[in-house]
């Protein structure tokens, strides 16, 4: 039996690294706002937006209040409802209004101001899933006479986002976390979720009827207990960082592949994908006939055409039966077609999830519900995932910083 080990987001967050949406978010918020720390009138201005924050007032009691509260902005939100606050005007003797002290805030970027001031959004998976809303609703309302300069710069607008967060990425975690550290609970989770034996009665009740007969026989004509091995490990990565490959490189490289599926940091032979792949989307096949390559530009399956990573994968699944580990990964729709792939293959016998659990609360069986829809066949999915009983919580713990 092989074993193939997806991970997603949740890993890099299980070991304290700050890869969260809401972390990369905070950071470019955090960096316009303290680029106002002398509190003098100033502007900031990038590709993404224009900031002009003023203090002007015939009043130095409203100056000296609006620069303490401007003192306790920490995010995007706290910005914005002081910039809403602020932004107001007073009713003069003479009966008219005077703009006192008007701060200016354009966002260039329209989809970044979506994504900014959309509560809902926790996880990179949201991003993709939004991207592609607006994808469809641009093809839905573009008429025959008009051309594609909307999604032009739509995709303008996401390569901003992909190219400020591989910076993000490389400046506030890569060259600041220590990832290659001794410590022996790191060590000691690599080698229960990498390494390659494993117990065999807790495992044989993670696979249907028909492996663990297999299994129970291969192991009692070769006079075997609690020594089934898995053969092949394969670890499918979603993530952008190093952090799997350095952990493995370090504590089971002669055990393990990996795979960096959707690319790494500033790598121009594996750049980083990202984007939409539900191509079983209702509304898909519509996009590939508009006839328009713009519409194209980030679907994913296209951008795996650029490295052999799929071809790795798929050459890893169709080499015989597997078990599927999911760590960290929320298996939402903007990988449903490779996922797909993965969960509904023949060899696919066990789908295992180790879920995140935060005081009485945890994620099982939201992964759960996402890990059905990319199933056609329920029958099969109901199958396939191992109960809750059987699935672990993800460890979590904290990477030190580098010296």
């Amino acid at each position: 039996m092989n074993r193939l080990i997806i991970v997603g987001n949740g890993f890099d967050l299980a070991h304290g690294l700050p890869t969260g949406y809401c972390d990369f978010i905070d950071w470019y918020w955090k960096n316009v706002i303290n680029h106002f720390s002398n509190m003098q009138e100033s502007i900031y201005q990038d590709e993404l937006c224009y900031f002009g924050l003023k203090f002007k007032s015939m009043s130095l009691v409203v100056i000296q209040n609006s620069k303490d509260k401007f003192k306790d902005v920490k995010n995007y939100l706290e910005l914005n409802q002081y910039i809403d606050d602020e932004n107001h005007y007073f009713y003069s003797y003479e009966h008219k209004y005077y703009n006192l002290h008007k701060n200016d805030f354009v966002i260039y970027n329209d989809f970044f101001k979506i994504i900014c001031a959309k509560h809902s959004i926790q996880n990179w998976v949201d991003i993709e899933n939004e991207y592609y809303k607006l994808l469809t609703k641009i093809l839905k309302d573009l008429k025959e006479d008009e051309d594609n300069s909307k999604v032009k710069k739509l995709n303008e607008e996401f390569e901003q986002l992909k190219k400020l967060l591989e910076k993000y990425l490389s400046e506030e975690v890569e060259e600041k976390y220590k990832f290659q550290t001794q410590n022996d609970k790191l060590q000691s989770i690599i080698s229960n979720f990498f390494y390659q034996g494993t117990q065999t009665k807790r495992l044989l009740k993670e696979f249907p009827k028909d492996d663990r007969l297999k299994i129970e026989k291969y192991l009692s004509e070769n006079e075997l207990q609690n020594n089934f091995q898995i053969i092949h490990t394969h670890v499918l990565t979603f993530n952008y960082t190093s952090l799997v490959k350095e952990l493995v490189d370090r504590y089971a490289e002669e055990y393990i592949s990996v795979n960096t599926i959707h690319g790494e940091l500033n790598s121009s032979q594996n750049p980083i994908n990202f984007g939409f792949g539900d191509e079983m989307d209702k509304n898909y096949q519509e996009i590939e006939d508009s006839g328009e390559g713009e519409f194209l530009k980030y679907v994913k399956s296209f951008a795996y055409f650029n490295t052999d990573n799929y071809k790795q994968l798929l050459d890893f699944i169709d080499s015989g039966k597997f078990q599927v580990y999911i760590m960290g990964h929320s298996c939402g729709l903007s990988d449903r077609i490779l996922l797909n792939t993965i969960f509904e293959h023949e060899y696919c016998r066990s789908i295992k999830i180790f879920y995140h659990k935060d005081g009485e609360m945890d994620n099982f069986t939201e992964i759960a519900q996402n890990i059905s829809r990319h199933f056609k066949k329920k029958d099969s999915m109901r199958m396939k995932i191992v109960n809750k009983t059987l699935c672990e919580e993800m460890p979590q713990m904290q990477l030190p910083l580098k010296n």
